[in-house]
């Protein structure tokens, strides 16, 4: 199975820090500081626009170079031991600073404060950035396997076990042949439910495993369940986190299909465009009670999940029409050797 991507998965592990989240979050947190630091520094607001942009001239060009530095060598540092891995950090921070203030100085004819002063300030910031990131990822870790028994608690629902199994009943002596592959495919799915899913597995693996779920389903619900999939344009070496279509199906079947008399439509396309992943999930929408609680739960399983594996990368988005429930997920496209 595929290395994770995850960056916040683990307490003790450096950032991405090519994921854009990451990045955005050092990059407002590097200017509040020096915010505060010039409304320290100005005393007034009339002073402070001036201090703002001394301070800048020094912290952007910085904070620009570090940015550069950390994307290019972020597999080697993630790579190390933490400790090293941290160490690295500082040191590259360091020396960034040395050469910035030896530049600075040739061709600027300002007053420049002592080398020492400027390491001092860069290493308390390297330091709080470090820590949160730390703090963040210890914080969202437990998540991972919250949400691990959450997703085995919805997905494992005594109606869908028990359902599928008189389903797979009716056929054995009818169909043994039909019955056994159902077996099967029940086998596969519960292998999959039980697993340790926190690591990215391959597209073309969660949409088998989809498949799978629909021709159960369809054992008992037959034509009142109409599958269309649209996955001509997937990219089936793309990595995600396992599952993550299999409940939305699993929802777009209890709330879309199951109340209905009729047949109903589960449509499933998938695509890339650009170095993007893009899921869309249709399926018929009626007004319903009770069953809107356990929908929302779910989607926002999911939403913490993506949060958990790409940050602000990823997105899943719901669109409730008329007679029609869209769930769209957007995903970067990683495949296995770069991640």
């Amino acid at each position: 199975m595929a290395r994770s991507i995850n960056q916040n998965a683990y307490s003790s592990a450096l950032p991405n820090f090519r994921n854009l989240g990451i990045l955005f979050r050092i990059l407002v947190a590097v200017n509040v500081f020096a915010a505060a630091a010039a409304l320290v520094k100005a005393g007034d607001a009339r002073m402070l626009w001036e201090e703002l942009l001394e301070i800048s001239a020094v912290v952007q060009p910085l904070l620009i170079a570090s940015l550069l530095a950390l994307v290019v060598l972020n597999d080697i540092l993630r790579r190390l031991p933490y400790a090293f891995g941290l160490a690295a950090v500082f040191a590259l921070e360091m020396t960034l600073t040395a050469v910035l203030y030896g530049a600075g100085k040739s061709f600027h004819a300002a007053e420049f404060a002592a080398l020492p002063r400027y390491w001092v300030l860069v290493a308390l910031a390297t330091a709080v950035l470090l820590f949160y990131f730390h703090l963040r990822g210890r914080a969202l870790s437990p998540a991972l396997s919250e949400a691990r028994l959450q997703a085995l608690q919805a997905r494992i629902r005594p109606h869908f076990l028990f359902n599928s199994i008189n389903a797979v009943l009716s056929l054995i002596r009818q169909d043994p042949r039909r019955a056994e592959a159902a077996l099967e495919d029940m086998a596969d799915l519960f292998r999959v439910f039980m697993a340790d899913n926190r690591e990215l597995a391959p597209l073309a693996r969660e949409v088998e495993l989809c498949r799978q779920y629909l021709e159960l389903e369809q054992l008992r619900l037959g034509e009142r369940l109409k599958v269309e999939w649209h996955v001509e344009k997937m990219p089936s070496d793309a990595l995600i986190p396992p599952l993550v279509l299999q409940p939305l199906l699993e929802n777009a079947v209890y709330h879309g299909i199951e109340p209905r008399v009729e047949p109903g439509v589960v449509s499933i396309n998938i695509y890339r465009a650009r170095d993007q992943v893009h899921a869309v999930l249709r399926n018929p929408y009626q007004q319903q009670g009770g069953h809107h609680a356990g929908n929302k739960m779910a989607l926002a399983n999911i939403r913490e999940r993506l949060q958990l594996h790409f940050d602000a990368e990823a997105s899943l988005t719901a669109k409730v029409g008329a007679q029609e429930y869209q769930v769209h997920i957007v995903i970067p496209y990683v495949k296995e050797a770069r991640a």
